[in-house]
């Protein structure tokens, strides 16, 4: 497996995507072959990318975005589980580019254990012919009404024993409070 590191952020909106995405291009500049990886991403901004060689699946615009400054085709296993919110309490779940359903925000903690598995396929296959993965987390890790069967932040950095860089965003306040706490 490559080296790897995860940069986890204080809150949502912190700058995690667009600093990977700088982190992504400054490894390809330096001769690099990195690659970009969000285990779970929640947006309705999507992008194409291709499904095992075949284009068609979806992935979060900002894995598309860090793949570009990686220089390498975005693909599905960048950000294995895409939750594209429908409702206040629902949203669609895409598994490795692919719809595998719709679900509430209390149901979809129960599908988390089963997701893990694709998230770490899919790390898998991120890795390969890689010096480098840029992992971003999502949201905050400190959400404690997230932790269990956590997928996107410290649930997924300690299984795949990835090393995490705290992100937080100054001119949002509270910053260095959050950090240190």
């Amino acid at each position: 497996m490559a080296r790897a590191v995860m940069l986890q952020g204080t809150g949502s909106d912190v700058g995690k995507t667009v600093l990977v995405a700088g982190l992504c291009r400054a490894a390809r500049n330096r001769g690099m072959a990195v690659r970009p990886f969000k285990p779970q991403n929640m947006s309705n901004n999507a992008a194409v990318a291709d499904i095992d060689g075949n284009t068609g699946g979806e992935i979060g615009r900002g894995q598309w975005l860090q793949a570009l400054a990686c220089g390498v085709p975005p693909s599905v296993h960048m950000n294995p589980i895409l939750l594209k919110p429908q409702t206040d309490i629902g949203a669609q779940v895409i598994v490795q580019g692919r719809m595998a359903g719709e679900a509430r925000a209390r149901h979809y903690q129960a599908l988390k254990p089963r997701l893990m598995e694709a998230v770490l396929d899919s790390w898998g296959r991120v890795g390969e012919g890689a010096d480098l993965v840029i992992v971003e987390g999502a949201g905050s890790p400190a959400e404690i009404n997230l932790r269990a069967n956590d997928i996107a932040n410290m649930g997924f950095a300690t299984r795949a024993n990835v090393p995490v860089l705290l992100v937080g965003d100054i001119d949002r306040g509270g910053a260095l409070a959050s950090i240190g706490g």
